[in-house]
C-alpha cells in the first residue's frame, strides 16, 4: 500500500520522506489552552431534543462501538450538562434509552487504575491495577476486541492518550505494566487492530513503523491526511505522547467519524473479511483534567467525548445493527457538585481530591442489545454480555503470549 508520509516529529522517526521545518512540542494539557472562551464553545453541538431516543431492538447485532469517557462521573457528566446545554436539558449520551451504573473495583484494590479497568471491560476478568490484559498471576487472557477479530469482525482503537494508553491497551496487548508502551505498540500491530488513530508517536520506533507499511497500513499525521482515506487499515498517530485536542488535530468527534466508516466500508477485505466491525473509543482526558482538578477542561473534555457519541448514535441510528455503550473506567478527583454561595442557580464545583475514586460509574446503552446493560453491573460484565450478544461460546478465555514477538494465539 502507498504510504503517506507523516508529518513534524514521525518525519524524523521514520526517514522516508522529506523532513518538515516544523518541531513538535511536549505534550502538557495545561499549556493546552485556547485563546479565548469563545472558541471553546464552538465545536459543540447540543442534541436537536432532549427525548430520549427510540431504541432499537430485535436486530442481529452487526457492530459495537463502546466510548469510554476515562474518568468520568456522574457529576462529570453532570457538569458538563449544566455548563453547556443547561440543568433541564441532556448530553447527547443522556438520550440514550438504556441507563444504569457500573462497579470499577480491581482485584488488588476498590479504587482500580485505567489498566485494570480496561482488562475487565476488555477481557472481562479482575486483575491488579497497573496489569493489561492478564490475570494477577500474569496470564493473559483473550479481549472481546481478539475474540472478535478471529471471527472476522473488523476492529478500531480510537484516543486522545497515546493510542499505547491503558485503556486502548487492554484491548489488544498483554503486559505486566502499562509503563511498557513500547511493548505494547508492538502487539496493537501484531494483533492487526485495524483502524488506530491516537497520539504516541514516540513509542513507534522507525522499524515497527516501517513494518506497519510493509504490513499494508497506511501511516498518517495529520487532520488532513485523515481526511483523505478512502480504506484501511490505517495507524494515525497525530501527537508525539497525547494529543493536545486542539487544533490542527483532528478532534475526538472527527476520529470517531473516520474509524466508523472506514470501518463500516462494503466490500472491502483487509483484515478482517467481514463488514462487521468491533470499536473502542476512548475520551482519555477527562481524566487527566480531573487529576488536575481542572473544572473548565473537564467540561470541555466530557463535551468533546459526548461529540463522539454523537458519532457513534448517528450512525447506530442508521445502521439498526449497532450496539452503542457509553461507560467510564473509574472516577477521577471526587468530584462535587454545589451552588455557589447565594446565588443559587450556578454550580461551584468541589474537589475532594487529584486521584481516582471508588464511586460507580454510569452506563448508557442505545440499538440492539443495549438493555442487557441497564441496572446495577460490574465492569468485567460489559464483555461478557457483549460475548454472548454476538455468540462467543467461551469468554472469559486464557491465551498464550510469545514474549518472543509479542503475538498471543488462543490455547
Amino acid at each position: 500500500m502507498k504510504y503517506r508520509k507523516l508529518s513534524i516529529i514521525a518525519l524524523l522517526v521514520l526517514g522516508l520522506c522529506q523532513v518538515s521545518s516544523c518541531t513538535a512540542e511536549q505534550f502538557d494539557y495545561k499549556m493546552a489552552r485556547s485563546d479565548g472562551a469563545a472558541q471553546e464553545d464552538t465545536f459543540y453541538r447540543p442534541a436537536p431534543s432532549d427525548a430520549t431516543l427510540k431504541n432499537i431492538s430485535g436486530n442481529q447485532v452487526r457492530n459495537i462501538i463502546l466510548c469510554i469517557g476515562d474518568g468520568m462521573g456522574f457529576n462529570h457528566v453532570a457538569l458538563a450538562r449544566h455548563n453547556s446545554v443547561g440543568p433541564g436539558k441532556k448530553l447527547h449520551m443522556e438520550r440514550l434509552p438504556v441507563a444504569g451504573m457500573m462497579r470499577t473495583y480491581s482485584a488488588d484494590d476498590l479504587v482500580t487504575d485505567s489498566a485494570a479497568a480496561g482488562t475487565a471491560m476488555a477481557c472481562g476478568i479482575k486483575t491488579n491495577n497497573g496489569m493489561i490484559g492478564m490475570d494477577p498471576d500474569k496470564v493473559p487472557h483473550s479481549s472481546i476486541l481478539t475474540l472478535l477479530q478471529k471471527k472476522g469482525w473488523r476492529t478500531g482503537l480510537v484516543a486522545t492518550s497515546q493510542i499505547s494508553h491503558a485503556t486502548p491497551a487492554a484491548f489488544a496487548s498483554h503486559v505486566d505494566s502499562r509503563d511498557k508502551q513500547k511493548e505494547i505498540a508492538v502487539q496493537l500491530l501484531n494483533n492487526r487492530v485495524d483502524v488506530l488513530l491516537g497520539g504516541g508517536r514516540k513509542y513507534w520506533s522507525e522499524d515497527l513503523l516501517a513494518e506497519a507499511v510493509t504490513a499494508g497500513y497506511e501511516v498518517i499525521g495529520t487532520r488532513d491526511e485523515m481526511a483523505m482515506l478512502k480504506a484501511g487499515p490505517v495507524i494515525g498517530l497525530f501527537a508525539d505522547d497525547g494529543m493536545t485536542t486542539f487544533e490542527p488535530e483532528p478532534s475526538i468527534g472527527e476520529m470517531a467519524k473516520t474509524a466508523i466508516a472506514l470501518l463500516s466500508l462494503p466490500g472491502r477485505e483487509w483484515f478482517s473479511p467481514k463488514p462487521k466491525f468491533f470499536l473502542m473509543i476512548e475520551g482519555s482526558q477527562i481524566d487527566w483534567a480531573a487529576h488536575a482538578n481542572d473544572t473548565d477542561r473537564v467540561i470541555r473534555q466530557t463535551l468533546q467525548f459526548d461529540m463522539a457519541v454523537r458519532e457513534a448514535v448517528g450512525f447506530a441510528q442508521r445502521d439498526k445493527h449497532t450496539l452503542v455503550i457509553v461507560t467510564a473506567d473509574h472516577e477521577t478527583g471526587g468530584l462535587v457538585i454545589e451552588t455557589e454561595g447565594i446565588n443559587k442557580h450556578k454550580i461551584d464545583p468541589d474537589w475532594e481530591e487529584t486521584g481516582h475514586t471508588a464511586a460507580d460509574v454510569p452506563v448508557y446503552a442505545f440499538g440492539p442489545g443495549s438493555e442487557h446493560f441497564a441496572g446495577v453491573i460490574d465492569n468485567t460484565e460489559i464483555p461478557k454480555r457483549i460475548a454472548e450478544l454476538t455468540g462467543l461460546q467461551e469468554f472469559p478465555i486464557p491465551r498464550k503470549l510469545s514474549h518472543m514477538t509479542g503475538q498471543v494465539s488462543i490455547k
